[in-house]
């Protein structure tokens, strides 16, 4: 037997080497009060640095935490000393069974390494957000996982829809704000899929204070969703039936998302994000009829004489124009491959965060000249004209203040 600290030059040298394959902490030193009941870590890269992904275990549910190497040294040694006796730690040369008796005495038996080295390369395998194995409590409920966290067949196609959407909220973590709550409206939330992903990634995966609300027209998904919500102990997350357009419970919201919002619902929405001063705006478009019949140019005639080939391109101008004039209203906007969840081809989705793009005058010519070169008349423009420069012509005038 040997004292504690004797286990935490252990931890210490197997952190400092990279060695590390596996962690299982168990056996509960007190069951009264407890957390989690067990705890599982692994080696993680994210954005090419390495991080330890902590795994905790209570009941059906399962809470994640990426620590860096200092952190997860720190959270080692904590759970041996106050929650855990017992752990098996996988090294590339060793496995090492830990016992931790009641008086804090320490059993280290080392034996032939059972594993081989993790690949973090994300070569052999898609790494997602929410793993495959895991159970996610949301995703059981869905339909999406058994309660061993097997990813059914026929729903794989959500699943990574899923993960591609978690992936985008992954890269705007930074544009948040830090040190309050956040506001998150999803408009035309419909079943929710990706608004229950939102929210257990943010609160449950990265423990963020939320204020996330769920608007459909329809109100027997509403409820669904509502009850969904309440069984999974959702507290701060809110479904209401009503209209973008109608919809003024809020002054202030850090995040928009929208989704299928059909036609110019979809404008309406950024429209919204805009006034509200959002940090993030994610959408993606559907139906987009309003620029079809308004395009003309003798010089698109090849292309526009034809009815197929014009529905695509106004639906490409009409995505155009709308990630221009965010830009001219004080975004950086991306347009990004995104999988649908209801027909599975590759769609786009607009992701806009808050920052200057460019010279503000230089992209309003930009989107002038793009704009009468179709002749369209677009509802966002329409929509935000008091949040725009001039009308061309009139000179420029100073840049109103959007809140």
């Amino acid at each position: 037997m040997y004292p504690l600290d004797s286990l935490r030059k252990l931890i210490t040298q197997l952190i400092e080497e990279q060695t590390i394959i596996t962690a299982t902490l168990s056996q509960l030193r007190r069951r009264e009060g407890a957390s989690y009941t067990k705890v599982q870590v692994k080696p993680v890269v994210l954005k090419k640095n390495l991080y330890y992904q902590f795994a905790y275990y209570q009941a059906n549910k399962v809470t994640h935490e990426n620590l860096t190497a200092d952190e997860a040294e720190a959270q080692f040694i904590a759970l041996f000393e106050d929650t855990f006796r017992q752990g098996l730690i996988c090294t590339v040369e060793a496995d090492y069974q830990i016992l931790v008796s009641k008086k804090y005495k320490v059993s280290i038996l080392t034996k032939t390494p059972s594993k081989q080295a993790a690949d973090l390369s994300h070569n052999r395998k898609k790494q997602y957000v929410l793993e495959e194995g895991v159970p996610v409590p949301f995703l059981v409920e869905l339909g999406i996982m058994n309660e061993d966290g097997k990813v059914l067949a026929r729903k794989y196609d959500k699943f990574k829809q899923i993960n591609r959407f978690l992936e985008m909220i992954e890269d705007i973590m930074p544009n948040l704000p830090e040190g309050r709550p956040i506001t998150i409206v999803d408009f035309g939330c419909g079943k929710s899929y990706l608004t229950f992903a939102l929210y257990h990634y943010l609160a449950v995966q990265q423990r963020r204070k939320l204020q996330v609300v769920g608007l459909d027209l329809k109100a027997d998904v509403i409820e669904h969703c509502s009850n969904l919500a309440l069984k999974l102990d959702y507290t701060d997350l809110r479904f209401l039936v009503g209209d973008i357009a109608d919809y003024d419970e809020l002054k202030q919201v850090d995040m928009v998302v929208t989704l299928h919002a059909c036609d110019t619902a979809t404008d309406a929405a950024l429209e919204k994000a805009v006034r509200w001063g959002a940090s993030v705006i994610l959408s993606v478009p559907c139906c987009q009829h309003e620029l079809f019949p308004q395009i003309q140019n003798p010089v698109l005639d090849p292309l526009l004489s034809h009815g197929i080939l014009k529905e695509r391109f106004s639906a490409l101008a009409t995505d155009g124009i709308r990630a221009k004039l965010l830009d001219i209203m004080g975004y950086r906007t991306q347009l990004l491959e995104f999988i649908d969840m209801e027909h599975t081809p590759k769609n786009i989705l607009i992701r806009a965060v808050k920052g200057q793009a460019g010279s503000r005058e230089q992209l309003w010519g930009e989107y002038i000249a793009f704009r009468d070169f179709l002749h369209a008349d677009p509802y966002l423009e329409r929509a935000c004209r008091d949040l725009l420069p001039a009308p061309h012509g009139d000179g420029e005038q100073e840049s109103p203040q959007i809140h």
